[in-house]
């Protein structure tokens, strides 16, 4: 998400993301290869091929290609999946390593490897990363991307993982690549993306990067959106307009293989031996309104979305000398719609069907791919948990008297926070009350940082900084206290799970430890979580 909002959403040209050139592919298929929804038996294979031709994919347990026991399929790209072509293999081995690649002719693509999940009995040690937030976007006129070239995928690649994980924000539908103009408003470097050939082309961009290829080939990844696949801060009962979420659900779906269904979206879970079943939920698909809908929560100052609405007023006004407006109460009306038990974040079929299966589990560790925080942080809370607050406590509440061992693994805020998922942090609403489930943020890749975000939003350089030390690092009863705030540096974070502990490393894009700034720059993890 992001604090500023694109306000020009210009008339829709898509020719200038669609002519960018491909890099990394082999001759023929040009944009790579990777496998994803990995389970014990079965893969989802994907390629994009640059013509429209017959083509066979090839698994083999080695990489000679023709062994008897190879698996083989045709298949033949079409253009209305913009000539990307998916390929279900079932029947394979637990716990092993495949080579796969496609080939028209004599042309082949890259080969690509991923490694099947152990079996159910099997107790090994799992090795995973995730991040998320990636636009490849330039500035106008550049020749190169604004933030970078992917070189966190890089480090991903690098680490020799059972699989990784792309994780929210895929794309920027809306990107925040841009400039201010002279009435003050924001002008992006490109129109916002609306529609599926828009959509494909923003894929096609990111996709450009050799990184981006070289993590997706290198072994499992699975793939999961949050709201710039479709626009900012997306969900269906307010901003889909014009099929917008049918729009964003076919262009993710035709270029991050992953299995969606109407009824229940992209949740999903995956087991990976005794040691680890890791769930991923939906939090966009069917989520109520924001608590901001028809300006509820609006700062009388400014007429937009208070920065704060839950923080206690005495927070607040210790931060107004910096933000002014954070001077002016909040209104009941917005704590009271934060707050309405009737409005939902997961939809009550998935909240079902995740307690059901969280309790169910027999894995020893429970890992919850979770889009946006579920910790408490207060900043502009209406995208996330926070904004729907009845939900979180009555998830949290769940998960505390009926389930061990679930570790909640998030991006979005662009950002490494890691603390303890509290019910409430400040003694005016009941706090502290920790849960004892941990939560670890982590990202972006490549677009703004959440100081820069902030120093965006109170329009003043300097406050992202200030926020995460005098705020996020303060202890209750001034601040939540967290445990890691590095809140400007591109990251990922290396995830182990052993039957004994989940150890969680937040890494940079050179694949060196995150720091936080300031003092002795202390290290941000890593973080061990003990069985219980």
């Amino acid at each position: 998400m992001r604090y500023t909002k694109t306000t020009a959403l210009a008339a829709l040209t898509v020719a200038g993301l669609a002519a960018l050139p491909a890099s990394a592919g082999a001759k023929g298929f040009s944009y790579g290869v990777t496998a994803s929804e990995i389970s014990s038996s079965s893969a989802l294979i994907w390629t994009r091929a640059d013509k429209s031709a017959p083509t066979v994919l090839e698994v083999s347990l080695d990489s000679k290609f023709g062994n008897k026991g190879d698996k083989r399929k045709g298949v033949k790209p079409k253009p209305g999946d913009d000539l990307t072509v998916q390929v279900r293999v079932t029947g394979l081995k637990a716990g092993r390593q495949y080579r796969y690649r496609f080939s028209q002719g004599k042309k082949h693509s890259a080969v690509g490897k991923f490694k099947t999940a152990p079996s159910a009995s099997q107790a090994k040690t799992i090795k995973f990363a995730y991040s998320g937030d990636a636009d490849a976007q330039k500035a106008a006129g550049a020749s190169s991307p604004f933030y970078n070239t992917f070189q966190v995928y890089k480090q991903m690649a690098s680490e020799g993982n059972d699989f990784n994980v792309n994780f929210g924000d895929t794309i920027y539908s809306d990107t925040e690549v841009g400039s201010t103009v002279a009435d003050g408003s924001f002008m992006p470097a490109q129109p916002a993306a609306l529609t599926v050939q828009a959509k494909w082309a923003k894929y096609k961009q990111n996709l450009a990067l050799k990184n981006l290829q070289l993590v997706r080939g290198s072994t499992g990844m699975y793939n999961h959106w949050d709201d710039h696949e479709f626009i900012n801060d997306f969900s269906r009962a307010e901003l889909d307009k014009n099929g917008l979420y049918k729009a964003g659900v076919q262009a993710f779906s035709d270029y991050m293989p992953v299995t969606y269904k109407a009824k229940t979206g992209i949740y999903r879970s995956f087991k990976w031996g005794k040691n680890a079943e890791v769930f991923f939920l939906d939090e966009r698909s069917f989520r109520s309104a924001k608590a901001v809908t028809n300006g509820v929560c609006n700062n009388p100052d400014t007429n937009a979305p208070d920065l704060a609405p839950t923080a206690p007023q005495r927070v607040r006004n210790v931060f107004a000398a910096v933000t002014p407006s954070l001077a002016r109460p909040v209104s009941q009306a917005c704590l009271d719609a934060i707050r309405d038990p009737n409005r939902t974040f997961l939809g009550a079929n998935q909240l079902a069907d995740f307690e059901k299966r969280l309790k169910a589990s027999k894995a020893k560790f429970k890992i919850v791919m979770n889009e946006t925080p579920i910790q408490q942080f207060y900043a502009l809370p209406y995208d996330r948990w926070e904004g729907y607050e009845a939900e979180r406590q009555t998830l949290l509440k769940y998960i505390q008297a009926n389930v061990k061992n679930v570790v909640f693994l998030t991006t979005d805020t662009h950002a490494n926070l890691y603390n303890d998922a509290r019910l409430a942090t400040f003694p005016e609403e009941g706090g502290p009350t920790d849960t004892g489930i941990n939560e670890m943020v982590t990202g972006p890749v490549a677009t703004m940082t959440f100081t820069k975000e902030i120093d965006g939003a109170a329009g003043k350089q300097g406050a992202g900084d200030l926020i995460t030390s005098a705020f996020l690092k303060s202890a209750p009863p001034n601040g939540p206290g967290m445990v890691c705030a590095s809140t400007d540096v591109y990251s990922y974070t290396e995830v182990k799970v052993t039957s004994k502990a989940v150890t969680l490393t937040p890494k940079d894009l050179n694949g060196k430890g995150v720091k936080e700034k300031g003092g002795s720059n202390p290290p941000c993890g890593p973080f061990t979580i003990n069985a219980k």
